[in-house]
């Protein structure tokens, strides 16, 4: 297995780069455009593989998404990957303003569509016909030929894993995965898939020596935030947290993050994160390992972002290097 990290900026990628962090990944959101941070991504990184993980797949047209991954290809061939995410319904419909019914079906054919532009070749008519996605274009100029980069999916429920089984290179896990998730729901739904699918997976992860209480605290509140979610609603009833979850959103309906954070019960800390001190994360992540609860091929020793400074995230970052050392 290998570590990444969502993007850290420059001074603490190159440290990571020299503790053997392979990989680097960033998302989209309001004040945060995957694409541009994926260049500096690009232009600061060695040898380490670089992608979105996620870009949120509707917001943008295949061309959009391609024509991206193809400017950055010239300056980090063979280390780019595109990683994709439906997004929340609302957020497509209130945020966008895109159609978004359907959302296995339309990654599906995002996929497919997207490919169409990454494969194109120099001369030949790039063509894609499919049930949200049509593409009938000729460029009448020599910037293409194909580029193999891999298609990952977001997925966070059968549904989206099986989808990501056939259609997409590989799977990209949420911070939210534990034993009981990947070996009930998403590795049944991707047993078929093809030799070379490659699981990526976020592991929320906060270590402070000098402050462990608080990386706990952090810890907490991230979780008790994804859980907010009504989405995610098969997974607390699969683990049985039901009442603790209701909980933690009733407390986050007041506005009261303390009390969203203390409904998050030691058993969900143990199952989804990485936290405390340097030695008993070492200890946590080793059990994770061990019980397959990390994704197999790579895994992102992720910061807690919710209601953290940039400043503490980095401190994160880069404590979580300790975390490879021996």
């Amino acid at each position: 297995m290998e570590f990444g990290l969502p993007w850290p900026g420059a001074e603490v990628a190159r440290e990571a780069e020299d503790a053997g962090i392979t990989a680097f990944c960033t998302g989209d959101f309001v004040d945060n455009d995957a694409y541009e941070v994926l260049a500096d991504m690009v232009a600061n990184t060695r040898t380490a593989k670089v992608g979105t993980g996620i870009a949120y797949a509707f917001s943008r047209t295949p061309y959009a998404h391609a024509s991206a991954i193809r400017t950055l290809h010239k300056k980090a061939p063979g280390r780019l990957f595109l990683g994709l995410g439906s997004g929340a319904y609302s957020i497509n419909r209130d945020w966008f303003g895109v159609e978004a019914d359907k959302p296995v079906a339309r990654m599906r054919d995002l996929a497919g569509a997207v490919r169409a532009w990454l494969h194109a070749e120099n001369g030949a008519k790039v063509e894609y016909e499919g049930p949200y996605y049509r593409v009938s274009a000729r460029v009448q100029a020599p910037v293409l030929g194909r580029l193999d980069v891999p298609v990952l999916f977001a997925a966070f429920n059968k549904g989206m894993a099986a989808a990501a089984a056939g259609h997409a290179d590989g799977l990209i896990g949420h911070g939210l995965f534990t034993d009981r998730w990947w070996r009930d729901i998403v590795r049944p739904a991707t047993a078929n898939a093809p030799e070379g699918f490659t699981e990526h997976g976020w592991l929320i992860t906060a270590v402070d020596d000098e402050a462990p209480e608080r990386a706990i605290r952090d810890a907490r509140r991230m979780v008790g935030f994804y859980l907010t979610v009504k989405t995610y609603d098969p997974y607390v009833e699969h683990h049985g947290w039901t009442e603790e979850v209701e909980r933690q959103r009733d407390a986050f309906r007041k506005g009261d993050i303390d009390g969203m954070a203390a409904a998050v019960t030691d058993e969900m800390l143990a199952e989804i994160t990485v936290c405390g001190t340097t030695a008993e994360a070492r200890a946590q992540l080793a059990k994770r390992q061990a019980e397959g609860s990390l994704a197999r091929d790579l895994t992102y020793l992720a910061a807690p972002s919710f209601l953290t400074s940039d400043r503490r995230r980095a401190t994160y970052a880069r404590n979580s290097l300790a975390l490879l050392e021996g």
